[in-house]
């Protein structure tokens, strides 16, 4: 079986959080060491912390705890919806995201102060309205009271509560790097995305500009059928795996030449 990608975040998340507290109870080096700051953009060699920032969290249990909560309920959901490898891009590139977004205003609203990032909030934030664009009539529970509420109502207050912070500037909530998780995941849900596709097609110009006397092989050149079979049980597997909507164009052209090929072979 395929390994659930938020089990792992929630693993690598509470693995961090105890190592630190454990570790380095009085100056907590190694969340310091993976946080991001408003710094970080300045510093090349640092902007690994643009992603790691997200999977550490403030020494209070209440931090982690709300956040490794909504990815448990919520993240499995949007997990199965569009495969696991596609989720995991989706949380990296929101991480991501959320902690450049921060650099870049901290940059030009306060240039003088070096304030510190930390936590996976920003991409928790664009996991729960993936949640509620799927799945907007489904029925979830407040926490920590218990009343039934509809997923819309919980996208509504999540976006407005983090409108009225970033307007306030009010306590030490990142309430930009928020949003920005927010509305990437409202633009990858309205405008159809797949990360997947996205960074194939990219990687494939980068190979294809670097090397461009390679030929190009089109799955419909392929006489071999012991081949062709294979290919599409590949395909059949992946697709069971991580969802249809992760095939390539290419794969899914092996797919059409193989039906037509069947529907060829039924009627002889």
């Amino acid at each position: 079986m395929p390994q659930s990608m938020v089990v792992i975040l929630i693993v690598i998340n509470v693995a961090l959080y105890l190592i630190d507290g454990l570790l380095f109870p009085d100056d907590h080096a190694l969340t310091n060491l993976l946080s991001a700051s408003s710094d970080t953009l300045r510093k090349p060699l640092l902007w690994w912390q643009f992603i790691t920032y997200g999977f550490v969290h403030s020494p209070q249990p209440m931090h982690i705890l709300m956040n490794m909560l909504q990815l448990w309920f919520l993240g499995a959901t949007v997990e199965q919806s569009y495969g696991s490898k596609e989720f995991m891009r989706l949380y990296v590139v929101m991480l991501l995201l959320g902690s450049i977004s921060f650099a870049l205003g901290m940059m030009f609203t306060e240039p003088g102060r070096n304030y510190v990032l930390l936590g996976a909030s920003g991409a928790i934030s664009g996991v729960v309205i993936l949640f509620v664009l799927n799945f907007p009539h489904a029925t979830l529970m407040l926490f920590p009271i218990p009343i039934p509420i509809k997923a819309w109502v919980i996208g509504v207050l999540l976006v407005v509560s983090n409108l009225l912070g970033a307007v306030s500037q009010s306590g030490n909530v990142a309430y930009p790097v928020h949003l920005a998780g927010i509305l990437f995941a409202w633009v990858y849900f309205q405008q159809h995305w797949n990360l997947g596709r996205f960074f194939e097609k990219l990687f494939s110009r980068i190979k294809f500009r670097s090397r461009p006397k390679l030929r190009v092989h089109r799955p419909e050149e392929k006489s071999d059928e012991g081949d062709l079979n294979a290919e599409v049980d590949r395909i059949l597997e992946k697709i069971s795996r991580e969802g249809e909507s992760s095939l390539s164009r290419k794969e899914r052209r092996i797919l059409e030449t193989a039906s037509r090929q069947f529907q060829k072979r039924r009627k002889e």
